[in-house]
């Protein structure tokens, strides 16, 4: 007998799909108002610097030490993320970092630009390995780069409505006697406060407590899950195991070189548009988004191909090599159509990288320490979100120009390309052949059994 085509996907599938429509849009947006929050500054800059007298070396300075409150703070906010669950600890970030963010608008001078920067740091901080931690209780493996890469073109997304929106808040210079750049710390950092609250309402911890997965489901995702984490005997299930783990340490090299890039670009594409250009605020804020909507395209496109492939190395160093030639274009270009061009390709190579990198750097991390090694590549990585921002500031201070910062970030850029591949990349995640009993006494064959959705 023929098979029936219309019949419904497998629970395992149909879970896994009704996970992707429930919470990936709604992680995606808190990500955009996030990652807008984090970055504003550079759009700020465009009127604060001037307004609050900031060298081009004080304002690499405070943009970048949000990173070290960020690091310090990170590792901790991970581990109670874990042992307090997501809904709890991710509202308390949000609430937090909104408040600060929106205070942002009476800083008057460097020193409360610096301070208040690092306060941000440390509200957010845990904020993206918490939900790429989240992410690994939620999707198996041969669905994590898409899912991951699904979450964070939100990081493009802030860049594609974040320029036009910041530049709007820009030209209410002078309304309600505030100033331009105040009006946007304040509408833009309000909006995590109230998502916040929300956020109690939207997020289960797991699939089990997932009232709008069936009980078929439901159990087939758990199994699938709980086998996975099981599986292979290198994965790391202890924060310790994954804090003193090689892998662990090369991994976080790696995404080191990521932030250099691309907090690099973030905080200083307005300006270099800018200069490139001599186009007014509003128009510089229209223009800035065009090489994020590259970026969406190369990162959904790079995580597709990676899980259809179930190769991760390559598609981070290839993508780290492109990013690194257009930072370096970038450099030499001498128009802004030029530069414009010249960003979009680093931001498509630069993207592309992400999806494909998370999915390797949990292939070997489980449980709690999941958690602790997801927070210190992160953390590790943060440092170099300080240190990108600052090598263009500090360049811009010395020569006036841009050039020979971004020639540094194409060069770090490329270094992490190439220090991937020095990554071993383990079997793709097949469920171990005998995982222990589940929780209660059910036998290896009802787990095998939750997967194909028969638990007759």
């Amino acid at each position: 007998m023929a098979q029936d085509r219309t019949q419904a996907p497998a629970p395992l599938e149909a879970a896994v799909s009704a996970a992707r429509r429930r919470l990936v849009p709604f992680l995606f947006l808190l990500y955009i108002v996030a990652y807008l929050d984090r970055v504003n500054v550079g759009f700020a800059s465009l009127q604060m610097n001037r307004a609050l007298g900031l060298s081009p070396r004080a304002y690499a300075w405070g943009a970048g030490i949000f990173f070290a409150s960020y690091t310090l703070f990170e590792l901790p906010s991970n581990l109670l993320l874990a042992r307090l669950g997501a809904r709890i600890w991710i509202a308390r970030i949000m609430v937090t970092w909104g408040l600060v963010s929106a205070g942002m608008m009476f800083v008057r001078g460097a020193a409360g630009f610096a301070a208040m920067r690092f306060a941000l740091g440390a509200a957010e901080a845990g904020f993206f390995p918490g939900i790429v931690y989240y992410l690994t209780r939620w999707f198996p493996e041969r669905e994590r780069a898409r899912t991951i890469a699904s979450f964070m073109t939100a990081v493009l997304g802030a860049g594609i409505v974040g320029g036009p929106i910041s530049g709007a808040c820009l030209s209410l210079d002078g309304v309600g006697g505030l100033a331009g750049w105040q009006w946007l710390f304040l509408l833009e950092g309000l909006p995590a406060a109230a998502l916040g609250a929300l956020v109690l309402r939207v997020l289960p911890d797991q699939p089990e407590e997932a009232r709008w997965l069936s009980p078929a489901e439901r159990g087939a995702l758990a199994a699938r899950l709980a086998q996975e984490a099981h599986a292979g005997r290198e994965a790391h299930t202890s924060p310790a195991a994954a804090l003193t783990s090689g892998r662990t340490w090369l991994l976080a090299a790696v995404y080191f070189t990521i932030p250099v890039a691309l907090y690099a670009a973030s905080f200083w594409l307005p300006q270099i548009i800018k200069r490139a250009s001599g186009w007014s605020d509003v128009a510089v804020g229209g223009m800035s988004a065009i090489p994020y909507i590259f970026g969406a395209f190369g990162m959904v496109a790079s995580a597709h191909h990676s899980d259809r492939t179930g190769e991760r190395r390559w598609h981070v160093a290839g993508a780290a090599l492109l990013g690194a030639a257009g930072f370096a274009a970038t450099a030499r270009a001498g128009s802004a159509a030029g530069a414009l061009v010249a960003l979009s390709v680093a931001m498509a190579g630069l993207a592309s990288m992400f999806g494909p990198f998370w999915t390797l750097a949990t292939a070997h991390l489980r449980g709690t320490g999941a958690a602790a090694g997801i927070a210190l590549i992160n953390s590790i990585g943060n440092v170099g979100g300080f240190v990108g921002p600052y090598l263009l500031g500090y360049a811009v201070d010395r020569t006036g120009r841009f050039s020979a910062g971004l020639l540094l970030v194409a060069a770090t850029l490329a270094a992490g390309g190439a220090l991937v591949l020095a990554v071993r990349q383990p079997p793709r995640g097949a469920p171990a052949a005998s995982p222990p009993p589940a929780a209660g006494g059910r036998s290896n064959a009802w787990t095998e059994a939750a997967i194909r959705g028969d638990t007759r």
